[in-house]
């Protein structure tokens, strides 16, 4: 099993940073794409940035102010939230894809609050 520890939500002013980091433990011996989406109320889960061996990729509306990078060594994905703004308050959840037997297994993290004030 594979347990994901997020930490790094909480209240900030429009136009403030947040970072977010999610730890991964457990039965792992690689890690394929690590990620984060949010979803806010009555809204859908969206994606908001991925990580994987080969690059990035980020929502349209997060480029140039969320950055998403990773520490293999400690199994660790973060996500760097800048410029906040009020349409960013959501729920933020970490996804990790871990391979193993020739199969992918999707783990998701309990989610960590961030709420952005006008």
């Amino acid at each position: 099993q594979v347990r994901l520890v997020e930490s790094g939500g909480g209240l900030v002013q429009a136009g403030g940073s947040l970072r977010l980091s999610c730890a991964a433990s457990g039965s792992i011996n690689s890690i394929g794409s690590m990620g984060w989406y949010r979803q806010a109320p009555g809204n859908q889960r969206e994606l908001v940035a991925s990580i994987t061996s080969g690059g990035t990729n980020y929502a349209d509306s997060m480029k140039g102010r969320f950055t998403i990078s990773r520490d293999n060594a400690k199994n660790t994905v973060y996500l760097q939230m800048n410029s906040l703004k009020p349409e960013d308050t959501a729920v933020y959840y970490c996804k990790v894809v871990v391979p193993r037997w020739g199969q992918l297994y999707t783990y998701w993290g309990q989610g960590t609050q961030v709420t952005v004030s006008s």
